[in-house]
């Protein structure tokens, strides 16, 4: 067996080569979840919320990474619409909520009144009091009609995030992950933990418990979260039985019009060796 230090780094962080070798053996047991998902006519709701640049993304890419987005979907709502703004607070949520044999993994969630819109004052004190006392009710409804709600709350420290934040700024390709708001955050530390209690204190109920991934480890909190979401559901392997594939048809009399006539991506790579 293992020791601890054999699944670490010098560093402390999950060893890459374990992380792999887990990582496929959970996106397995993933796709068994989804055919029993589909198989039985379950709805489930995975909600992913937490800091900025806590990890929430990462872990969602690697659960849907393997599955049918027909079946795994992952909803992630822009700023409302002016429209919108007028509308019952969950009212825009609703439509996204699953069918029977689909899976929703929601990038943020309703949960941005309790979050970012009390801390930036993007809400009103009489909204974000009657989201608190509305929502878990919201959730009961949800659950009482058949749907199972997961909810999870990614924290990184604020030395984890500061490193994180700096690695989006010299990278190119991660510098849109950064925002004019995750900059703001930056210096709201305390009023966003702040909500985060309050928030808490409301809605992390018996019925709809909150569960919170430590997230300074980006691999061990993906792998903590799937493992987890996989033993909340009592699935079972309903994946389909091995296909058994036919020889081809050889082509009678059929002749294809020439290659030269079609238009291809040049090959950057050609003459190269």
């Amino acid at each position: 067996m293992e020791t601890n230090e054999n699944y670490l780094n010098k560093h402390g962080k999950l060893r890459n080569s374990v992380y792999e070798g887990k990582l496929r053996e959970l996106q397995i047991e993933l796709v068994k979840l989804q055919e029993w998902v589909k198989a039985k006519g379950k709805r489930v709701v995975v909600i992913f919320e937490g800091r900025d640049a806590a990890g929430k993304g990462g872990v969602i890419k690697r659960i849907s990474e393997r599955l049918n987005p027909r079946i795994a979907r992952i909803v992630a709502l822009g700023v409302p619409t002016e429209k919108e703004k007028t509308q019952w607070y969950f009212q825009r949520y609703v439509p996204h909520l699953p069918a029977a044999g689909e899976m929703v993994l929601f990038d943020r969630s309703w949960y941005n009144r309790a979050g970012v819109e009390r801390v930036m004052g993007f809400c009103t004190e009489d909204e974000y009091w009657d989201f608190l006392r509305a929502c878990p009710n919201f959730e009961k409804m949800l659950i009482r009609a058949g749907i199972t709600i997961i909810k999870y709350w990614f924290s990184v420290s604020e030395e984890e995030q500061e490193k994180r934040f700096q690695a989006r700024l010299k990278d190119p390709a991660k510098r849109w992950k950064l925002s004019p708001m995750d900059v703001k955050s930056r210096e709201l530390w305390v009023e966003y933990s702040r909500a985060k209690d309050e928030m808490f204190s409301y809605t992390d109920t018996k019925i709809s418990p909150w569960y919170v991934v430590d997230a300074d480890d980006k691999r061990r909190a993906r792998i903590n979260t799937i493992h987890h979401l996989l033993n909340l559901i009592p699935y079972e392997d309903l994946t389909p039985a091995s296909l058994k594939l036919s020889p081809r048809k050889k082509e009678k009399g059929y002749v294809r019009p020439p290659m030269q006539e079609q238009t291809f991506v040049p090959d950057i790579f050609a003459g190269r060796k």
